[in-house]
């Protein structure tokens, strides 16, 4: 049965709708030999789909991974050409096709979740779902109020973009410093790194406890683990994310 190209590469474990367009729109996807193009539909029993030149292969088994990123890391699949930082990717041994949900930036540790349920990608990183991601966020000074209000109502950045509200409040001191606990839906690179600059409130560390109902637990740098069946129903059905507001 013929079905947009983009939802049989996430379908197959390729990342994301979004992430799958993006290989259609760079060129990378062909099908039966010729270029494709956005919303073109194939059957992939029939037709003979390609990105990067490599026959698509339907994922043997859907997979869900609670990652631990450590700070130096990417979170992406693959590095760019002459990069030879790591990715979270090499950080997880396993054969199948993984592709993180979302991204964590390259000095920030914490939650990642890696997974080839293209479906549940899409779920979790679509702005419409509005799902949690929690941060604890160690500043070099301790903020004052009004600057805590000021994040809380939202701030504008350096290229004019109005953050929307986040919850934002002080959890502990720590020396001249102070532990701040974050939830917010945005995703924008490196959102609370701007939004603390802005407030004139120097980062030291920002670690991601939380996506949506998943938590980091226990996990240490490097490590992972499968998540249980019930950390994955809870994902699936957990679509606006409310029970998880609260700190």
């Amino acid at each position: 049965m013929p079905e947009r190209l983009q939802k049989i590469l996430a379908q197959a474990g390729y990342g994301s709708r979004r992430a799958c367009k993006d290989f259609i729109t760079a060129g990378r996807v062909r099908v039966n030999g010729q270029l494709a193009s956005l919303g073109q539909k194939a059957d992939p029993a029939i037709d003979r789909v390609t990105i990067d030149g490599k026959p698509i292969v339907a994922a043997e088994r859907l997979t869900y991974i609670a990652l631990y990123k450590p700070r130096m890391v990417l979170s992406t699949v693959e590095s760019e050409r002459g990069d030879d930082r790591k990715t979270v990717r090499e950080l997880v041994d396993i054969p199948e096709h993984l592709y993180p949900v979302g991204r964590l930036d390259f000095e920030s540790e914490g939650l990642v979740l890696m997974t080839n349920d293209g479906d549940l990608t899409n779920k979790l990183t679509h702005p419409k779902f509005g799902h949690d991601k929690e941060y604890r966020v160690l500043l070099a000074r301790r903020p004052a109020r009004e600057q805590l209000e000021a994040w809380k109502r939202g701030i504008i950045l350096e290229d004019g973009y109005k953050t929307e509200p986040v919850e934002a409040r002080f959890e502990s001191a720590q020396g001249k410093g102070a532990w701040v606990r974050v939830i917010m839906k945005e995703g924008r690179k490196r959102q609370i790194r701007e939004t603390c600059k802005q407030l004139g409130l120097p980062v030291v560390r920002i670690l991601r406890i939380r996506i949506g109902s998943l938590r980091l637990g226990n996990l240490k740098p490097r490590q992972w683990r499968y998540l249980t069946p019930d950390e994955i129903h809870e994902l699936k059905g957990n679509e606006n994310g409310k029970k998880n507001k609260r700190l």
